[in-house]
C-alpha cells in the first residue's frame, strides 16, 4: 500500500506513532522516525526499521527547520508526513497559563511547524499526502473540563486541516485528520478507574490498540485515498456517536 512512498512520523518512539511507524514499514514504505530528544530507544527504532531518524522538539520552529532541512538535504523526497506527537496536561486542577502554552505549542504549533517545513518540498514534487493525529477530545461530544488545553488544541488541529485542505489542493497535497478514542498504549496503564471507564465507555466496549488507529493513517498517507481531503476520521469505537 505504501511501496516507493517515504514516511515520515512525528512521534514514533511509542504509542500511535510507533505503531504507524512499524506498520507503514510493513506496507513498503521507507520511514523517517522522529522523538522530541535523541535516545538508544530512538536508535533502536530506527535500526529494526532501517530508517532514517530526527530529532527535534517541534514547539521549536526553529529547530523544526534544522531537522527537517538535514534529512531533504539527503537527497530524500517526503512523500507523507504524519503528525503524531502530542503531550496532555493531566489531573483535575486548573491548568495554569504555561500548562496552557505548553500543550498549545507542541499540539498545535508543533504540527504547523512541521507542515510549514514539508509543505514547501511536497509541492516541488508534484504532492503528497498530510495526517494530523488529533482526538475525540476536539469533538463537543468528547471534551471534558479536565481536559479543555489538550481539547482546545485538537479542535484548533482539526481547523486547521481543512484549511490547509482547501490551500494546497491545487498542489496535489491531500489534508486529513484522524480523531482516536481511548487508545490501549503505556499512558493508559497509568489512568485511574474513572479515567478507564469513561474511555471504555463506547459502544466497542474496549480500548483501540495503536495498530487499529495506524491502519487508518496508513491509508490516508496512501494513493489509496487520492479522492480524499479535508476530512476528519472519527477512530473512537463508536463514542461520539453514543453521546
Amino acid at each position: 500500500m505504501l511501496k516507493d512512498k517515504t514516511i515520515l512520523i512525528t512521534g514514533s518512539a511509542s504509542g500511535i506513532g510507533l505503531a504507524t511507524a512499524r506498520l507503514a514499514k510493513s506496507y513498503g514504505a521507507r520511514v523517517i522516525v522522529h522523538d522530541r530528544v535523541a535516545s538508544p530507544k530512538l536508535d533502536a527504532i530506527a535500526d529494526e526499521l532501517g530508517a532514517e531518524k530526527i530529532v527535534c522538539d517541534i514547539s521549536n520552529a526553529e529547530e523544526v527547520t534544522s531537522a527537517t532541512l538535514d534529512i531533504l538535504g539527503k537527497g530524500i523526497k517526503i512523500n507523507g508526513l504524519a503528525n503524531v506527537a502530542a503531550i496532555v496536561k493531566h489531573g483535575e486542577e486548573e491548568p495554569n497559563d504555561d500548562e496552557w502554552l505548553q500543550v498549545l505549542k507542541t499540539n498545535t504549533l508543533g504540527i504547523v511547524h512541521m507542515c510549514e517545513a514539508i509543505f514547501p518540498h511536497m509541492r516541488e514534487n508534484g504532492g503528497g499526502r498530510i495526517v494530523n493525529v488529533s482526538s475525540v477530545r476536539a469533538h463537543p461530544q468528547g471534551t471534558l473540563v479536565s481536559r479543555l488545553p489538550y481539547s482546545a488544541s485538537k479542535a484548533a488541529v482539526n481547523n486547521i486541516t481543512v484549511a490547509w485542505a482547501k490551500e494546497y489542493a491545487k498542489d496535489g497535497i491531500c489534508v486529513n485528520s484522524v480523531s482516536p478514542g481511548g487508545v490501549n498504549t503505556e499512558v493508559a496503564k497509568t489512568w485511574d478507574e474513572e479515567t478507564r471507564r469513561r474511555n471504555t465507555d463506547v459502544l466497542l466496549g474496549r480500548l483501540a490498540e495503536p495498530k487499529e488507529i495506524a491502519e487508518v493513517i496508513c491509508f490516508l498517507l496512501s494513493d489509496r485515498a487520492s479522492y480524499i481531503t479535508g476530512q476528519d476520521y472519527l477512530v473512537d469505537g463508536g463514542y461520539v456517536v453514543s453521546r
